[in-house]
């Protein structure tokens, strides 16, 4: 009887997301865990020339060419030196597949809707867009990302055109 109280303790309730977590210089994000294809260790990728800075390239993934985003470059962030920890989270945006690059995965955990909170507005923010909001898990502030913003299809279709003009 004890195993399945157990279980039940860590299913999802009615009011709650899960999300995977990632650290991104220091900071811990979050990202709907429905949106997760994949997660995949660091790999060589292709680059696109006259791409934005933040679009490190594309990647081919059993026979589909994803396109994989810099989310430090994305954010503003300094570039740093990949480790054994960095990886790409192959996300599915539309029914199409991108890839995110972050410094480390964290953990999967559910966080419920009284967790959650707006972030705050500020004069002269950037990537406000891509914040749905943030929470307070286990004593650590996390982001939320709208990943469906952040790596939206329009990006998708110009990182596509610029694979397609380079071939």
């Amino acid at each position: 009887m004890e195993p399945a109280r157990v279980l039940q303790d860590k299913s999802l309730q009615a009011n709650e997301e899960q999300f995977l977590t990632f650290r991104l210089d220091g900071q811990e994000y979050g990202i709907a865990i429905l949106k997760v294809q994949e997660i995949k260790g660091w790999d060589r990728m292709t680059p696109i020339p006259n791409s934005p800075p933040y679009v490190k390239g594309v990647l081919n993934l059993r026979g589909v060419i994803v396109p994989v985003f810099d989310l430090r470059l994305r954010f503003g962030l300094p570039e740093t030196a990949r480790d054994a920890f960095t990886v790409i989270i192959v996300v599915n945006i539309g029914g199409r597949l991108a890839g995110i690059v972050v410094d480390a995965v964290s953990d999967v955990i559910n966080v419920g809707a009284e967790q959650q909170c707006a972030a705050p507005e500020y004069e002269g923010q950037q990537n406000r867009e891509f914040i749905k909001g943030l929470a307070q898990v286990d004593g650590k502030l996390l982001i939320l990302l709208d990943i469906d913003r952040m790596v939206n299809p329009e990006a998708l279709d110009k990182t596509e055109a610029a694979v397609a003009a380079s071939l």
